[in-house]
């Protein structure tokens, strides 16, 4: 089936569709994106389900190298999806659909399980970690902590996080513990391709394990399901899915390495730089500008395969090889013709660095003349204590174990390696005390709350997170623009927490309106001010949210008057290059200080 038509019609049409072969193309016309006059052509392909064979048959086809032996370790289990493996080496795994978690128990190691029992229950439960005798879960909205008990089943759930932005198109939730000791979650976008309105979409979250704090430590990723720590330079990896209906063979899926405070590209740029043809930045961004501020990743993979969970590979039984690399589930295609994804793959890891992706387990994916069936859909994947993997279909209801019985070295167990992050900004209490000032005069500085006093609930996160309305008097004589930096000196990480850059506001302008647009990196006026990236992550203003027991924090809303038009910054600063790029530039400095508490 072929169809000549606009974007939104296809767009439709897509949505219209259930089970369908064929091909979609479509002239994508007009101001839809600055590179919008071209020719996409995209596939509607799904796969059947094929019936399940016997465990002997099954294991046969299921093909993996050269001295690894495949086991059905578990079957008719409805939806496993996310694997984990506790200290004591039993087996869990959530079902979305059913809304809980498994444990999944071989009391004899023969590689089979004998008992399924559900330990935990939460609509749409999905991502689930260890640590130590604790256990972390995560729905859409929520996570939860429960310990674990001598048996291995679950005690009470109690929440520790409820206000996760909703799902949309990619609701599922994922979550590990760093070698920081934090909590880090996958928020995946709500959208094929779209301007999110919350910023903790498309992002990986780092909280504390308590839930009390979190801040953004990547965006610009579309759906990064798999993520994992590299044994040997302890830096994070994961896999993202790239966008739908950008072709048969143009979106990637990528690796990358996830740094903190960076971006990765979504929605506007993709795979290896390439620029997305539907979608503009917001105003006062342009599409170059875009890709100069995002990372492109190290490594890809067949676009469509629809990368799922990923683990470093840290234990002995394997080969010497295959340590240090990384295994991920590939739930497959239904944008591509031919199929992809449908298997286990390995991206080998050379010196800490990605070098290629390859099948490891396949045989998922049957062919028949021009029509494809399936015997499952990899979701999941974990490393037991014995080095073995443990891979999830959730599809067929089927978990495997994957082990070694060649005549190959094997590997010696490595221990997890110590984090790789970003380290914190020197403490201070105020901006204006790390920069190099010329003798200043003061400002006043004038907010819609009294100094000292409570800044009000609607300009607070779990308000309305709208920023206050500010006002300040005019700069001395050669005064050429101003700087605002809002700074939470008593968060205790990072310290200070920035809440609102914004610099080259033009001489002429000395109010802030509330609720200046934070997603917009330019407010007012056509060629100026911009906003930077506050220590959320994302770009503007972002609101008090203090831990729930702390005494009031102090909110000090700080302005400087500069004798320089502009900063030359692009937009989405840092607070560490506004600081720098304003030494010996400041004419006037003055602040107002407001209290929010959180009961």
């Amino acid at each position: 089936m072929t169809l000549q038509a606009t974007r939104n019609f296809v767009v439709a049409a897509l949505a219209a569709t259930t089970a369908l072969c064929g091909t979609v193309q479509a002239q994508v016309k007009g101001k839809v994106g600055e590179y919008s006059d071209v020719t996409v052509r995209g596939s509607i392909l799904e796969p059947a389900k094929a019936k399940l064979p016997d465990d002997a048959t099954l294991e046969k086809r299921i093909k993996a190298p050269e001295g690894f032996k495949v086991q059905v370790y578990a079957r008719d289990l409805i939806n496993p999806r996310m694997v984990a493996v506790s200290d004591k080496g039993i087996v869990y795994a959530t079902r979305r659909s059913v809304g809980d978690v498994i444990m999944i128990t071989d009391a004899d190691g023969d590689g089979r399980a004998e008992s399924v029992k559900t330990v935990a229950s939460r609509d749409q439960m999905h991502g689930i970690a260890f640590d130590g005798n604790k256990v972390f879960l995560i729905t859409v909205n929520d996570v939860y902590t429960a310990d674990v008990n001598d048996d291995g089943t679950f005690g009470p759930l109690t929440r520790i996080i409820n206000d996760l932005p909703d799902g949309g198109q990619h609701a599922n939730r994922t979550l590990r513990i760093g070698p920081d000791n934090m909590l880090y979650i996958t928020v995946g976008s709500t959208c094929n391709e779209c301007q999110e309105t919350n910023p903790e979409n498309a992002t990986i979250l780092r909280a504390s394990k308590d839930g009390k704090s979190r801040e953004i430590f990547a965006s610009g990723l579309r759906n990064t399901i798999g993520f994992d720590w590299e044994s040997g330079s302890g830096s994070l990896y994961g896999m993202d899915h790239g966008i739908d209906w950008l072709g048969d063979e143009e979106q990637i899926e990528e690796v990358n390495k996830i740094e903190q405070g960076k971006k990765y590209g979504w929605p506007y740029v993709y795979g290896m730089g390439e620029l997305n043809p539907h979608m503009n930045p917001p105003d006062g961004i342009t599409l170059e500008q875009w890709k100069s501020q995002s990372e492109q990743p190290l490594a890809g993979y067949t676009p469509h395969a629809a990368p799922m969970q990923m683990t470093f590979y840290r234990g002995g039984q394997f080969p010497e090889a295959y340590r240090g690399d990384a295994f991920v589930a590939m739930r497959g295609s239904w944008n591509r013709r031919p199929p992809s994804g449908y298997e286990l793959a390995r991206v080998d890891f050379e010196k800490g660095k990605p070098t290629k992706v390859e099948p490891f387990l396949n045989g998922f994916l049957l062919k028949d003349g021009d029509s494809f069936d399936f015997l499952g859909r990899p979701t999941g994947v974990a490393e037991g204590k014995d080095g073995s993997l443990f891979v999830a279909d959730d599809s067929n209801g089927v978990i495997y174990r994957v082990s070694y019985d060649g005549a190959d070295q094997r590997a010696e167990a490595q221990p997890a390696a110590e984090p790789n992050t970003v380290p914190d900004p020197k403490p201070m209490d105020k901006a204006i005390d790390a920069v190099d000032a010329k003798d200043s005069d003061a400002l006043s500085v004038t907010a819609d709350f009294k100094a000292n006093e409570g800044i009000p609930v609607a300009h607070a996160a779990d308000g309305d997170n709208a920023s206050p309305a500010l006002q300040w008097g005019k700069g001395p004589e050669g005064t050429q623009s101003y700087v605002l930096i809002v700074d939470d000196p008593d968060a205790a990480k990072p310290k200070p927490f920035t809440h609102w850059l914004v610099y080259d506001i033009p001489a002429s302008v000395t109010t802030l309106p509330e609720g200046v647009a934070a997603g917009s990196p330019v407010v007012l006026v056509p060629k100026g001010p911009l906003q930077g990236v506050n220590s959320q992550g994302s770009i503007g203003y972002t609101g008090p949210k203090p831990p729930v027991g702390d005494p009031a924090h102090h909110y000090g809303f700080q302005l400087f008057a500069l004798d320089v038009p502009s900063l030359k910054l692009e937009p989405g600063a840092k607070r560490a290059d506004v600081l720098n790029a304003m030494k010996g530039h400041i004419l006037a400095k003055g602040e107002i200080i407001g209290l929010f508490e959180r009961k």
